[in-house]
């Protein structure tokens, strides 16, 4: 069993049919050779799933629905599914048809069974009766009666012996022929709990009594030698072993599962080799089994939920699983193309054998309405009952008896892409570019989900991402964050923390300080609240933030990465997770760089006293810690009672006191224990989980409009928390209470629609609470990925509607001086700029080969306006991902990804002038797909820290010097470097940026001049001959730049335009070498390639890029 088994799926198994009530889950095994598992239940009903998608796949009722005829086992054999109750024994097929039901006198009170020595055609069925039988399976026919002196209640065959445990706490071990007791084997002092035995090995589990003759489950399992009959040593399980399994495969593999859903896998031969896994389960376990293959494992609780574990690669149920029989798919009618003349005998008509019902008698028809529409969600929980039923508000636009027609819509649709941006002028006029994403009330009724908060998704056009028409989606001064990322779901998140201007705040003084740490998640918060600022309103995207969030391992234990966690886990949980995990994380980054800093902890951290106390002996434990998340717990909701105010919840979920099951160090054993906890001090951001336990009251709550405060008042008094609203928190202040108030920043809510694909979750966010001129007039705004739209402050702050439902909520203390600020820009370590910088992992006896000479931190500090010349160059690090349609047209699923390989710097002005100032090589921990050599002139080995000749560094860190740059106020220079700064992730304002593609454009024509075109023909130099050069390809844009300068003095670059497009156009726009001549390097001499072919703006040619992935469908 591999240590990266995991949950698999789950599912409710709760409802035992469609008009049988729910009835409790008894039983539950794998099939023995189909991909089946079968759970039987309380009330005699048998159901089967398939695969690890647990579908469903039969349900019959195989024993009476009398008292107790629970199913309490299942054996399988080639005719069917034999199951097991109190009084009967029931063969089926594994497709629900019943084979035989037996009924005997003998049989009272049964519980097991097993096979004998004659195979599958024969049972040997025993019970809690002093009587067993064997039962011929081909005939369903009891053959023989055996007495018995003990009470069997659990019953296993092995290779010679029938293992039996009985009540007394013995296991009977029975000869296979004569069913006599051979030996008794002593195990518990209380009655035996399950057992298993594979290979001459015997496992038990059992209860022991306790005080007031109680019965607890032992923490020991015991192991037997079946061979010589003698005990082995225990195998210690402190949460008490409720089930035991032995594996199929390994002989010495044992898996022992408590109640409480803790399980290990343990080498009996060696107790400490233990791997240990914890299913989440909120009540106690009923049942579980263990697959035949020792692939699949399941689980089900008191709730009826069951869990399938496995490894996700492997699972499956039986090694050689023979094909499951399924129903005949009905055949698809024919297609019969319709047309004015078509006859109508060319329609086929079915053979029937019986009266059609046109031809039925008049007295067997009846005249019947129409079914009455289904009543919307939104009117049963707002309707009011009454004595003839109940009335509830009109939702509808209509009027009573008003037929609801689809209305139209009077507005020119979205143009999805830039370039269809013209076309799209030509059909609608003027009113194409005016089209904005409106929702109009009249057109939709209140529990349709408006469509700025339906899920948006990026579609890809034949020119990338970069075609794609953001500002259709967000047209204000805020920018969004892009979707095609992994872990994207943070996104509404991120945009809560980027305008809590306290954490803003301390996240870009951080960043701005010595901070080398590689996966320092608060530095990479900074560099992302800095790009959103800078953006004003242009998309951005979180690509580097998620690339180191990914890189964490706890991450990833926690199940916050996408691609990693179930599928059945809630999206409103994860993001509460992973909201719990950011400010533990950002808080220990913080301490990271200043030991003594308790600045995040002051600002995050609700400082508490947690006392355990155990229930058994009151030994009472204190222990001092910081709580970064509040989760809401919702009072039960009491007809004729008003609800609670949310200042009443929050100060009863504060100082909850819960009850749970674990380790009391003084008994030495698990016990119930009460966990308290009190506050000591209260942080300056409250971040309260509005739906730690969605539930129907908690709904309820926030219906009500007025529910969530904007602000509310918290009072701490000997350690005790009160916490205000409304007109009480409003006479406090003006009766001049030490109050501290709170003011609501926003929350994350989730949207739920019909298919819960387009689950998604967004943010409603206060924008006034971080900008000192608005900051008395509320500006929300809704933050749905990229899509940013204003609304109003009733808007925000509604839950009415079923879809809308709150999950992380935000609240900072209220204070003046509590705005956005920008004072870090004055604090910023730059020695960054100076000095080297060696990975910690580069072997010392490597040499590095060193092409730039590091500025003088004495006289070359950069300032605002510094000329600098930048080029990168990228790897492919994921290819595009196209799929083929059946009409053969071509829609991209997924964008090529590329990676930052190199970045080098030049001095753009002075006595050093293009020398190169920085020339980082970027340390990969990805893996690369294509180099991309030809273009990029990396080479494999490049970017290996422990191989490269060149200084290797972490992106972090070559990063963190280009945000240094800009934030100095450098300009850059460069050609095409609009995608060179989206692929590195960071955004350059236009007035800080000469590029040398916008400053070489030809008139009236989209193409872009290439850097090799430019330069022969500009510059007489000849570049790019084999291979791409950073260095030489920056100090040629420096050069050209330097031009650009001459020419506009002259005033000349005009003609030196006209003629580069005339000469361009004679030669197709290749370079004489490209075109096979060799001509002299002269003024005009080289051509560009077509737009396509192009390096374009990001540094890659769109040529070189590796060939994409396809899949057809």
């Amino acid at each position: 069993m591999e240590s990266d088994w995991r949950e698999i799926s789950r599912i409710s198994l709760a409802a035992a049919g469609p008009t049988v009530p729910p009835s409790p889950v008894t039983a539950v095994s794998f099939d023995n050779s189909h991909e089946l598992l079968w759970i039987g239940y309380a009330n005699g009903r048998v159901h089967s799933f398939h695969s690890s998608e647990l579908s469903r796949y039969t349900r019959y009722l195989g024993h009476d629905q009398g008292h107790d005829n629970a199913v309490r086992e299942f054996q399988f054999n080639d005719r069917g599914v034999v199951s097991l109750s109190s009084s009967s024994l029931h063969l089926s097929t594994r497709r629900g048809l019943c084979q035989w039901n037996l009924r005997h006198e003998k049989m009272n009170n049964l519980t097991c069974m097993s096979y004998t020595n004659r195979g599958t055609s024969e049972l040997l069925v025993g019970g809690l009766q002093k009587t067993m039988v064997t039962v011929n399976l081909d005939r369903g026919a009891v053959l023989s009666e055996y007495p018995t002196e003990d009470e069997y209640r659990v019953m296993k065959r092995g290779s010679r012996l029938i293992c039996c445990g009985t009540e007394g706490g013995q296991v009977s071990l029975l000869d296979m022929n004569t069913f006599q007791v051979i030996k008794k084997l002593p195990a518990h002092a209380g009655r035996i709990a399950d057992i298993d035995t594979q290979n001459n090995i015997l496992l038990t589990c059992g209860f022991s009594p306790r005080l007031h003759n109680t019965m607890t489950l032992d923490p020991i399992v015991n192991v037997f030698d079946l061979r010589m009959h003698r005990s082995l040593p225990p195998i210690p399980f402190h949460p008490g072993a409720a089930f035991v399994r032995m594996h199929p495969k390994m002989s010495t593999t044992g898996l022992i599962v408590s109640q409480t859903g803790q399980f290990h896998v343990v080498d009996i031969a060696n107790h400490n080799a233990v791997i240990l896994h914890h299913a989440n389960t909120a009540q106690y376990l009923t049942c579980a089994d263990l697959a035949p293959s020792g692939e699949a494992l399941v689980f089900v609780d008191a709730d009826n939920l069951a869990q399938l574990w496995g490894s996700p690669e492997k699972i499956r149920f039986t090694d050689i699983a023979n094909p499951v029989e399924w129903p005949d798919v009905p055949a698809s009618p024919p297609v019969v193309e319709w047309t004015d003349d078509t006859p109508l005998n060319s329609v086929g008509v079915p053979y029937y054998r019986e009266p059609l019902l046109s031809a039925w008698p008049s007295h067997l028809t009846f005249t019947v309405g129409k079914p009455p529409p289904k009543i919307d969600v939104d009117i049963l929980q707002t309707m009011t009952p009454a004595d003839f039923g109940g009335y509830a508000k009109n939702p509808r636009r209509t009027r009573r008896n008003q037929v609801d027609t689809e209305p139209q819509d009077l507005n020119p649709p979205a143009p999805r892409f830039l370039s269809e941006k013209g076309k799209e002028k030509d059909k609608f006029g003027a009113d194409a570019e005016q089209a904005v994403m409106v929702d109009e009330k009249g057109t939709r009724r209140l529990f349709d989900v408006p469509s700025h908060y339906k899920k948006v998704e990026i579609k890809y056009s034949r020119f990338g991402v970069d075609d794609f028409d953001f500002e259709y989606y967000n047209k204000t001064e805020f920018s969004g964050l892009e979707t095609h990322i992994p872990n994207s779901y943070s996104n509404s998140l991120l945009q809560l923390y980027k305008f809590t201007p306290l954490l803003r705040n301390h996240a870009l003084h951080h960043t701005a300080q010595a901070c080398y740490n590689d996966i320092c998640l608060l530095c990479q918060m900074g560099f992302l609240f800095d790009m959103l600022e800078k953006a004003n309103g242009l998309n951005c995207q979180a690509t580097n933030f998620l690339k180191t969030f990914s890189l964490h391992a706890q991450a990833s234990a926690l199940g916050l990465l996408e691609e990693e966690s179930s599928r059945t886990t809630p999206i409103s949980i994860m993001i509460q997770s992973l909201g719990r995990f950011l400010l533990d994380r950002i808080t220990q980054d913080d301490k990271n760089l200043e030991k003594t800093s308790t600045a995040m902890e002051e600002i995050l951290g609700t400082k508490v006293m947690t006392s355990i106390q155990c229930f058994n002996c009151g030994t009472e434990t204190v222990r001092p810690g910081y709580l970064y998340a509040h989760d809401i717990l919702y009072p039960k909701v009491q007809k004729n009672f008003p609800l609670s105010n949310f200042s009443h919840v929050l100060k009863q979920s504060v100082e909850r006191e819960n009850q749970t099951r674990g380790w009391c160090d003084k008994c030495r054993r698990y016990h119930n224990l009460s966990t308290r906890k009190s506050i000591k001090r209260i942080p300056k951001i409250l971040f309260l989980n509005a739906t730690a336990t969605p539930s129907l009251d908690a709904k309820q709550f926030w219906s009500n409009s007025t529910f969530l405060p904007e602000e509310i008042g918290i009072i701490m008094q000997e350690d005790q928390f009160f916490c205000y609203q409304g007109e009480d928190l409003k006479r406090l202040i003006k009766n001049q209470q030490r109050v501290e108030v709170y003011e609501l920043v926003g929350f994350v809510a989730e949207i739920r629609a019909d298919d819960e694909r387009n689950t998604h979750l967004v943010s409603f966010i206060n924008v006034a609470l971080s900008q000192f001129e608005s900051r008395d007039q509320p500006r929300w705004h809704l933050f749905n990925d990229f899509s940013v739209y204003p609304i109003s402050r009733d808007e925000a702050l509604d839950f009415s509607p079923t879809w809308k439902m709150p999950s992380v909520i935000c609240f900072q203390r209220k204070a003046k001086g509590n705005v956005f600020d920008n004072s870090w820009r004055e604090h910023m370590d730059t020695s960054l700029l100076h000095y080297e910088y060696i990975h910690h992992e580069r072997p010392r006896n490597i040499p590095t080969q060193s092409l730039y000479r590091l500025l003088n931190a004495n006289t070359e500090k950069p300032v605002a306006g510094t000329l600098v010349a930048l080029d990168a160059e990228f790897v492919a690090l994921q290819q595009e991902e196209i799929e083929v349609k059946a009409d053969g047209s071509r829609e991209v699923v997924r964008p090529s990804r590329s990676g930052l390989a190199r970045v080098s710097v030049l001095r753009g002005s002075g006595l050093e002038e293009g020398v190169p100032f920085l020339d980082d090589y970027i340390a990969t921990k990805e893996p690369v797909v294509d180099y991309l050599t030809d273009y990029s002139g990396i080479h494999p080995g490049d970017l290996d820290v422990r191989l490269s000749k060149h200084n290797v560094i972490p992106l972090k860190i070559a990063y963190k010097r280009l945000w240094l740059l800009l934030n100095l106020g450098c300009i850059f220079i460069g050609h095409g470097l609009t995608k060179d700064f989206r692929t590195i992730n960071i955004h350059v304002p236009k007035n800080q940026v000469q590029d040398t593609v916008q400053l070489y454009s030809l008139k009236n024509s989209q193409r872009k001049l290439s850097l090799r075109f430019l330069a022969y023909s500009v510059l007489s130099l000849e570049i790019q001959k084999q291979t791409h050069d950073s260095i030489e390809d920056a100090r040629t844009a420096l050069r050209l730049f330097k031009k650009y300068l001459e020419y506009q003095d002259a005033g000349i670059f005009g003609q030196i335009l006209n003629n580069l497009q005339v000469e361009g156009v004679r030669l197709n726009f290749k370079v004489p070498s490209e075109l096979g001549v060799g001509g002299p390097g002269g003024r005009m001499g080289l051509s560009t390639p077509p737009i396509s072919r192009t390096r374009s703006e990001a540094g890659t040619p769109m040529g070189g890029v590796p060939p994409p992935k396809m899949r057809w469908s």
